[in-house]
């Protein structure tokens, strides 16, 4: 009778925090809510019918123009929430995509990921909108994405803009030791909330942390914990290949648009960094230097920086950050 007892008081009991209080979301983020309606783009790539997930936000007073956000590795477009409010506030049309491999799009299990199919399939979703001229605007690897766009597509871009674009400098060339995809796969599997806090905080937010900004520690914890997580880890390890190999660097002397730099200036991203030697670290992702250094080899680029701020200084300062945008996308055209 007293284990019986004791199990039900057990029972009673609340539990403070468990696990089963964390949100769990499905491979395309079954379970987790947008800022504002969906919409599903589907095609056929690479003899796949695949999907596209995306938000088309249309103005109460529209300007005329159209800005296409693209995400960066760890993010998706719900993650572009306030920037999504105060560019539709100033009258411009917003279509915010997630690529596939990413947050609510298809997760393929065989994938020949490029930027260049990337953009390609950012192309056929704006045409099937019927978008003609769009200001593209990429937050981390989504600027890395953008270059790409704009160098495929300059006749469509009016306007370029990169937020802390990763791939401002050729880890490879300077030393990171390559990982197999095998190797980043076996390493996204260990992915978990606590790990993407500490990071976050260290990089995004430059060692400050907000309650708000566990929503975004969840929305990617929480894929990472669901029932598909082995196909999110294998989306995540083909994409972090991508970007590891196939720099954009090189090309920046080819933008002839005009180009809108907002850097956070305590960002110290570099993907790989955590296998390179000490020395080699402590050289890594200097956003104060590598933000001049990409100005100045953009023929048309404006440089707009926030001494105080890290890698994601639209979530981390939104306010600030977002009256920068609105006054440099009408300074730099």
């Amino acid at each position: 009778m007293l284990r019986i007892f004791l199990l039900l008081l057990f029972l009673a009991v609340p539990l403070s925090s468990t696990a089963a209080e964390l949100p769990v979301y499905g491979p395309r983020l079954e379970g987790f809510v947008y800022p504002h309606p969906t919409a599903d783009f589907a095609f056929e790539s690479q003899r796949q019918n695949l999907h596209m997930t995306y938000m088309d936000v249309r103005p109460a007073k529209p300007n005329g123009r159209t800005v296409v956000l693209l995400h960066g590795k760890n993010f998706c477009g719900a993650t572009w929430e306030e920037t999504i409010s105060a560019l539709s506030g100033a009258g411009y049309r917003v279509v915010a995509p997630d690529q596939v491999g990413f947050c609510k799009s298809s997760k393929p299990a065989h994938y020949q990921f490029s930027f260049h199919q990337l953009a390609v399939n950012t192309r056929a979703m704006l045409e099937s909108l019927e978008i003609e001229k769009i200001t593209v605007m990429g937050h981390s690897m989504g600027g890395m994405l953008a270059i790409r766009y704009a160098l495929l597509f300059p006749e469509q871009v009016e306007q370029l803009v990169l937020v802390n674009p990763i791939g401002l400098e050729d880890w490879k060339a300077l030393g990171v030791p390559y990982r197999t995809v095998d190797a980043w796969y076996e390493r996204e599997l260990k992915v978990n909330a606590e790990g993407i806090r500490q990071y976050q905080m260290n990089t995004y937010y430059a060692g400050q942390w907000r309650p708000e900004y566990d929503r975004w520690v969840e929305m990617q914890g929480g894929m990472f914990r669901g029932p598909g997580r082995e196909a999110v880890a294998w989306n995540s390890a083909l994409t972090a290949d991508m970007i590891m190999t196939q720099p954009v660097v090189y090309e920046f002397g080819l933008l002839q648009m005009p180009t809108l730099l907002l850097i956070g200036e305590l960002d110290n991203t570099a993907l790989g960094k955590d296998a390179a030697p000490p020395e080699l670290q402590q050289k890594l992702g200097n956003y104060r230097r590598l933000g001049e250094e990409t100005a100045a080899r953009i023929s048309k680029a404006c440089l707009l920086t926030f001494p105080d701020l890290g890698h994601s200084p639209q979530i981390q300062a939104p306010g600030r950050f977002h009256k920068a945008l609105i006054e440099g996308l009408a300074a730099v055209r």
